[in-house]
């Protein structure tokens, strides 16, 4: 890079999807011959990719535009949080620019005003996949943008649009290249994966002289090719999901599925506007576990959502107990502007709901650590995060980054960031594993 380069800073908040829009960006400001530096005071102009999703988000995202316009001055602000420019606005005047997510050409638009710069292509290389935010073993896959949903909780539709499909030849060409380029595991996001292909009505495409409908089995099916590991986030459970299962039994992509329930009381999930037929998935998440019973389910859930009665609140937590889940991530609920949820009559005490979420918790962590414990003395396949002097940091195939569990392996101090290995698990708590390499 040469050193007359205009520099960038830049900071990402917020969800994967929001990540792979800051590699997005990333790559296109390397392609252009910006370099990226990691500290305020190296930069010319500083760009922050915001979430807006909760109110804490809200501020975590208003926090950082502070700090960079106080460390540095000239901030550019993209991401969710600008569809509310007026928020912005309020707390941070000085801002140069402020643009919504996915609007790529227009951030770039605002850096190129900052600090022009003429790319010389002979010196500013960017790798074939691109820039990412991630360590160079995993990879986020996005398949889609916005959502075709209502929830009455959530504000994204409205941030980010309708479904809109990337085609299925461009997701499977991305994620050759990036397999081609050393990462191990591929991670499906979207709003909505189960739905992908809809909005398009499944068209057809080419890969590797095959035709592939843009439809999420078959994106798994070409994603299985690659030989990394695939692993499905955002799944609502329609029947179609049911297809997907023969895969992960025949081992071709990772049996795992994180699927939003969010409640497990009819009338809540109504005033969600979710699907509320319980005893259906019930018997789905069943019939999955027949079909391949290695199977690991995530799920999240939102308690004290308003109207939320504790005999309600009970109903979630007999699920709990009958689902018997793999993992399990919840929330308080929380107010966001300009949500629907928000005009709901009786909102739950914020006592009552941080009450509600302890004992949820608390439920699901005795689940977890059974299950858990059920691994103890088996030989598993992980994939190494981190290696140091104290031993190995992995992930088993029911372990997604940042979100899941992981395997601690005691003598693995030689083992390398993206090496798979088989590890005898000898020990477990309610969240993660500990072990040694297998002999």
């Amino acid at each position: 890079m040469s050193k007359t380069s205009p520099k960038v800073g830049f900071v990402s908040l917020g969800c994967p999807k929001a990540l792979v829009d800051s590699e997005r960006i990333l790559t296109q400001l390397r392609v252009e011959g910006y370099e990226i530096v990691p500290s305020y005071g190296a930069a010319d102009v500083v760009v922050v990719n915001t979430c807006g999703f909760i109110d804490a988000a809200v501020k975590e995202s208003l926090d950082a535009i502070g700090e960079a316009l106080a460390e540095n001055g000239k901030v550019i602000v993209t991401g969710c949080l600008g569809k509310r420019a007026d928020v912005i606005r309020e707390a941070h005047p000085d801002v140069l620019a402020i643009t919504g997510p996915q609007d790529y050409a227009s951030v770039m638009t605002a850096v190129h005003k900052q600090v022009p710069h003429k790319h010389d292509p002979h010196l500013d290389l960017v790798p074939a996949q691109g820039i990412k935010l991630t360590p160079k073993h995993y990879a986020y896959l996005k398949i889609s943008e916005g959502c075709n949903h209502r929830c009455t909780f959530c504000i994204i539709p409205s941030m980010r649009g309708d479904l809109v499909s990337r085609p299925v030849d461009e997701v499977l060409v991305e994620a050759e290249k990036l397999v081609k380029s050393g990462v191990r595991e591929l991670l499906v996001i979207s709003q909505d994966t189960s739905a992908y292909g809809v909005d398009v009505k499944y068209a057809a495409r080419e890969w590797r002289g095959k035709s592939y409908r843009t439809r999420m089995t078959q994106l798994c099916e070409g994603l299985a090719e690659l030989g990394a590991w695939v692993r499905l986030h955002y799944v609502y459970p329609y029947p179609h999901v049911d297809e997907v299962i023969p895969l992960m039994a025949e081992g071709r992509i990772l049996a795992y599925l994180d699927i939003p329930f969010q409640h497990a009381s009819p009338r809540i999930l109504k005033l969600m506007k979710r699907p509320g037929a319980v005893d259906k998935v019930l018997a789905r998440v069943a019939a999955w576990r027949k079909a391949c019973p290695d199977i690991t389910i995530r799920s999240t859930f939102i308690v004290g959502f308003p109207g939320e009665t504790e005999a309600e609140f009970e109903e979630l937590l007999a699920f709990l107990d009958e689902a018997q889940l793999d993992r399990v991530g919840a929330f308080a609920y929380s107010p966001v502007d300009g949500a629907k949820a928000n005009e709901l009559p009786a909102p739950v005490d914020e006592e009552i709901k941080q009450e509600r979420l302890e004992r949820f918790m608390a439920k699901q962590a005795a689940i977890s650590a059974a299950k858990l414990k059920r691994k103890v003395g088996k030989t598993l396949k992980a994939l190494v995060d981190h290696a140091d002097g104290e031993g190995a940091i992995a992930r088993t195939s029911a372990d997604a980054p940042e979100i899941d569990g992981v395997l601690r392996i005691r003598d693995g101090q030689k083992l390398k960031p993206g090496q798979f290995v088989d590890a005898v698990v000898e020990a477990a708590d309610e969240h993660d594993l500990t072990g040694r390499v297998a002999a």
